[in-house]
């Protein structure tokens, strides 16, 4: 058996890869693959109908907000964001808290001006910035809600007075939030919405013309709203996967119950660190992440011994990132206790080999 804590493209439950390879074969009795199906017919309309239903559903996301599904990952939004809501020499204000954050500040340094508000690359983002302040002359504030490499996660909004931007790529649907409290989120499905290959937006609808731009239509968040995220081809297969996943997670209990259940993965994990002397966690523990899991060996020489019994224990994708190195266990939705456990046992399986 194997347990995998890769980063992403995320795990998904069984019955979810089930369904949606029996829809490679025949879709819905159409007797068509849904590889093959056109995205404009009624049986694809459906899905994307489901699809934003359940979307709105499980984050109870309000009225006048649009549930977009875009193309191009959160990459293409560190672009789009301020291509909509910065305007002609008008500011920005970003919270640095790791590699992905600081791509979306730069991104956004090619269309205004971006202030960064404060940043922990001092510490290698082992840590949460707190007692910044923000321009209140800013379009908008951005900031990274959880960081894959670094294993840090903001859990509560900093409180601002102008509009606020989230790049939720990595733990959206994995805890309640209040939407009402952002003006804009992202995120990358991969984590734990569905496939690579679409992205999630929840925009306020007054949002829409904010910069005063021209802006491509392709780029403009109004337009895809316009036309129910069917401005152009959708990444027809990832949109189908995801809704069967966001069916999954409605079926558990929704959002509230997997919170619950990450939060026992995560403290399972991080007690298993803290008590075993041949382990240590890279971040501050009170801005530690649920759902990426960052933590080296006390002696780093040792490193290679236990990646090579994890291996022979059915352990995938726990090698950290290179710019932390040691470990990094990915606890996404669709991860099972049993999966933790295991990978706790091993360490304990270590320990007792190398006393």
């Amino acid at each position: 058996m194997k347990h995998n804590f890769g980063a992403g493209p995320c795990i998904l439950p069984k019955e979810v890869f089930q369904e949606a390879s029996q829809a490679v074969i025949e879709f819905n009795n159409t007797g068509l693959s849904i590889l093959e199906i056109s995205h404009r017919s009624k049986e694809f309309e459906q899905v994307v109908i489901e699809a934003e239903a359940l979307v709105r559903e499980l984050l109870h996301v309000p009225e006048n907000y649009s549930v977009l599904f875009l193309q191009g990952g959160a990459s293409q939004q560190f672009a789009m964001v301020p291509m909509n809501l910065l305007p002609e020499g008008g500011k920005a204000a970003y919270l640095d808290t790791g590699v992905w954050a600081s791509k979306a500040a730069k991104e956004a340094s090619k269309l205004g001006n971006v202030e960064i508000v404060a940043s922990s690359s001092d510490k290698n983002y082992t840590y949460i910035p707190q007692g910044f302040s923000v321009p209140s002359d800013a379009a908008y504030f951005h900031f990274t809600s959880n960081n894959t490499i670094y294993g840090t996660e903001i859990f509560e909004k900093p409180a601002v007075g102008i509009p606020t931007v989230v790049d939720m790529s990595s733990d959206i649907l994995s805890r309640v939030i209040n939407v009402a409290d952002y003006d804009l989120i992202y995120a990358g499905a991969q984590k734990n919405m569905g496939p690579a290959g679409v992205t999630l937006v929840i925009v306020k609808n007054e949002l829409f013309g904010k910069s005063g731009r021209t802006v491509p239509t392709i780029f403009d968040y109004q337009a895809h709203a316009k036309a129910g995220s069917m401005y152009n081809t959708p990444p027809v297969y990832s949109i189908y996967v995801s809704m069967l996943n966001l069916r999954w997670l409605k079926a558990k209990g929704g959002v509230e119950v997997i919170e619950q259940e990450n939060i026992i993965k995560a403290r399972t994990l991080y007690d298993e660190i803290d008590r075993n002397p041949f382990f240590k966690g890279t971040a501050n523990v009170e801005d530690r992440s649920r759902m990426n899991i960052t933590f080296v060996m006390d002696t780093p020489e040792q490193e290679a011994a236990f990646l090579n019994l994890a291996k022979e224990r059915g352990l995938v994708g726990i090698k950290g990132h290179r710019s932390v190195g040691g470990f990094r266990a990915s606890v996404y939705n669709a991860l099972t206790i049993s999966s933790i456990n295991a990978l706790v046992d091993t360490m304990r399986e270590f320990e007792e080999k190398t006393k």
